[in-house]
């Protein structure tokens, strides 16, 4: 069994649960989740099976949307709701400071991982020293904010939908935000509603799935990586160096290939085999996937 099932985690649970019940459904080893959803969060969770584990990766990498619900005037440890409260502070803002605040932060910013995150520094993940009451100094990582919508003010809280890249944390975001108010701010509620091309409505929820209506779900390996173009090789030359993972330095053939773009790759009568990349040195297989 090989694919991508697009799963709607319910709060309450860890992402490695949700694997963990693939792992039984689909009485597949190889079971893997495309980016961590807190267990207090909810949403899309698009989970990987045999030979799509492979391309965790470039899944992962796609652009996030999430709706939040950030609470001002509270800070806690954690940065959401299930933390310790560090700062009770009264509200005094207006709609339109919390716009300007919220929009300050669209664009590539740089982020400091919260505290309590499996974000791992020396081999050791964040919220296991963070139990132990350890804090240790986080490097900022860059991430890109592409758009965030305000979609409801109803004081101390805010509603926003925040499309992202990979790396990017809301609860960071939440607190950030906070701080740039003067009164701080705690994320309350999250959902994502999409993950790359996996989005909220074609999503399945976790406790409507079963072994029987699994594959029915399941999304084609190819399918999923449907937001890379099509390439089609059809000289054996050029099939036999690309499958024993040897760069095409062929001029004529590299003129006609967009530099630095993946493609989906596909020999001998429409045989998907992986992704490959043009570069400086040639073009070659960066995934293979049979």
């Amino acid at each position: 069994m090989d694919g991508v099932i697009n799963i709607y985690k319910p709060t309450g649970m860890s992402s490695f649960d949700v694997v963990a019940k693939v792992r039984k459904l689909s009485k597949c080893k190889k079971v893997g989740h495309t980016g961590t959803l807190d267990p207090e969060a909810s949403g899309v969770l698009p989970i990987c099976i045999g030979k799509a584990t492979k391309i965790v990766d470039y899944i992962m990498s796609e652009t996030k949307i999430y709706v939040a619900e950030m609470k001002l005037g509270i800070v806690t440890d954690s940065y959401d709701r299930e933390g310790k409260i560090l700062e009770n502070n009264l509200v005094n803002v207006t709609e339109d400071q919390i716009k300007e605040a919220v929009n300050s932060f669209i664009g590539k910013i740089e982020q400091i991982p919260p505290m309590h995150s499996a974000l791992k520094v020396n081999g050791q993940r964040l919220y296991e020293l963070a139990r132990k009451g350890i804090e240790i100094e986080r490097k900022s990582r860059l991430i890109n904010i592409f758009d965030i919508k305000i979609l409801s003010i109803d004081f101390p809280f805010v509603i926003m939908e925040v499309t992202c890249s990979k790396g990017t944390y809301i609860r960071s975001l939440c607190y950030d935000i906070g701080r740039k108010l003067n009164c701080g701010a705690a994320m309350w509620n999250l959902e994502r509603k999409a993950s790359g091309s996996f989005n909220i409505e074609d999503s399945i929820e976790l406790d409507k799935l079963d072994c029987n209506n699994l594959e029915q779900y399941l999304v084609p390996v190819e399918e999923a990586l449907n937001q890379y173009e099509k390439l089609y090789i059809e000289d054996d030359k050029f099939v036999k160096l690309l499958l024993n993972g040897v760069n095409i330095k062929d001029d004529v053939f590299l003129c006609k290939i967009k530099s630095d773009n993946l493609f989906r790759i596909y020999i001998n009568d429409d045989k998907f085999i992986g992704l490959g990349k043009k570069n400086i040195s040639g073009f070659k297989i960066e995934k293979l996937l049979i």
